[in-house]
């Protein structure tokens, strides 16, 4: 059985393509740049387009963990696993 790939990329305008690490919240996701994953970003999207603010990998870590505690308190097993699996990739 195929899994269907949830992979989101964005283009920064100075930064290049960037990966999408997990949503946030409503309209707010977090993302990284492709291949080094050193230079994070908080990408609101609205109206007027995407606005993405460079955060740091401490700062983008704790959004992570905070979004993991969530997941698990709503018992959301697969999002759960999915999120844990980027976070190790990401963070680890």
């Amino acid at each position: 059985m195929d899994k269907q790939s949830n992979e989101t990329y964005l283009n920064h305008p100075n930064f290049g393509l960037l990966y999408r690490i997990c949503l946030i919240q409503n309209n707010q996701e977090l993302f990284t740049t492709l291949y080094a994953q050193r230079l994070f970003f908080l990408v609101t999207i609205n109206t007027d387009g995407f606005k993405f603010d460079p955060i740091t990998r401490s700062d983008a870590r704790l959004m992570v963990e905070v979004r993991l505690r969530k997941l698990r308190s709503q018992n959301s097993v697969d999002q759960y696993q999915e999120l844990q699996k980027a976070y190790k990739r990401t963070f680890q």
